[in-house]
């Protein structure tokens, strides 16, 4: 186990979810003993997560059936970073043709973001993961961002984590608008600031005393380190312990998963 962080100083936990939390609908071991262990010692907590396909209330649903408990409260996705930087960025309103799921339209539409159906309207043109999208949908987002349309990505995850294995992420059907279309995507969700910076905002906590949890480098932990973060990786999903350990800026805990997590949190606090 590499060990750098001084888990004494952490006051507030950003966990990812797919490949932390659960693979699909397998959950994995020491959650929720974890997130008791947070509250008992009065620290915050937060579900950060790429994954842009459900709304607050499906994860809430989907972890309660593997006995995680948790409010909507304690989710921030991409959806929702990305919802709330469209806001942002158009405070007039805006026009927008989405590939991808409930999540996604959800997010937008509570952000007053009028989403369309016909794509040569739209202003920008999102996309986050879509797990039956299909061909046309795929055309008319080109089309329109070849004609001017403005290009979005909740995120940048190439694959995804299921429990038939890594399958294509958001990050997949980027590269295939961006290949057919030539125009490079702005990418709201980790490992960019803006969402690290919404979690601590959401928690009221500073970089310096906020561990980020996750299991992909690129977005979890890189995306971290850049904001001056602890971090610890779990083995349980994407990135292998030889990646972790060979990256030019690695994370400070190395861990196979939540429950060596608990038990360091343990150790820093006795």
């Amino acid at each position: 186990m590499a060990q750098r962080a001084d888990l004494r100083e952490v006051r507030a936990v950003l966990l990812d979810m797919d490949g932390v939390v659960y693979v699909g609908e397998a959950p994995l071991p020491g959650v929720q003993a974890l997130l008791d262990y947070l509250k008992a010692t009065d620290r915050n907590w937060l579900f950060v997560t790429n994954n842009s396909s459900r709304t607050p209330a499906q994860f809430v649903e989907k972890i309660a059936r593997m006995g995680i408990g948790a409010d909507e409260a304690h989710i921030l996705s991409s959806a929702l970073a990305t919802a709330s930087w469209l806001a942002e960025q158009y405070p007039d309103g805006v026009r927008v043709f989405m590939i991808g799921q409930d999540g996604l339209r959800r997010a937008l539409q509570q952000e007053g973001i009028t989403v369309v159906e016909d794509a040569p309207a739209a202003d920008v043109i999102v996309s986050g993961i879509d797990f039956s999208v299909r061909y046309e949908r795929l055309a008319d987002a080109t089309l329109a961002i070849r004609a001017g349309a403005r290009f979005v990505g909740t995120n940048s995850d190439t694959s995804f984590p299921s429990e038939r294995g890594q399958i294509p992420g958001t990050g997949a059907l980027l590269a295939l608008l961006e290949a057919a279309t030539g125009v490079t995507p702005t990418v709201i969700g980790k490992p960019n600031a803006g969402m690290f910076q919404q979690a601590m905002h959401k928690l009221g906590t500073s970089a310096a005393a906020t561990l980020m949890v996750g299991d992909r480098y690129e977005t979890d932990i890189a995306g971290a380190i850049e904001l001056g973060m602890p971090t610890a990786a779990v083995l349980t999903g994407i990135t292998t312990e030889e990646a972790f350990r060979t990256a030019a800026r690695p994370p400070d805990l190395i861990l196979p998963g939540l429950p060596e997590l608990l038990d360091a949190f343990r150790q820093a606090d006795s």
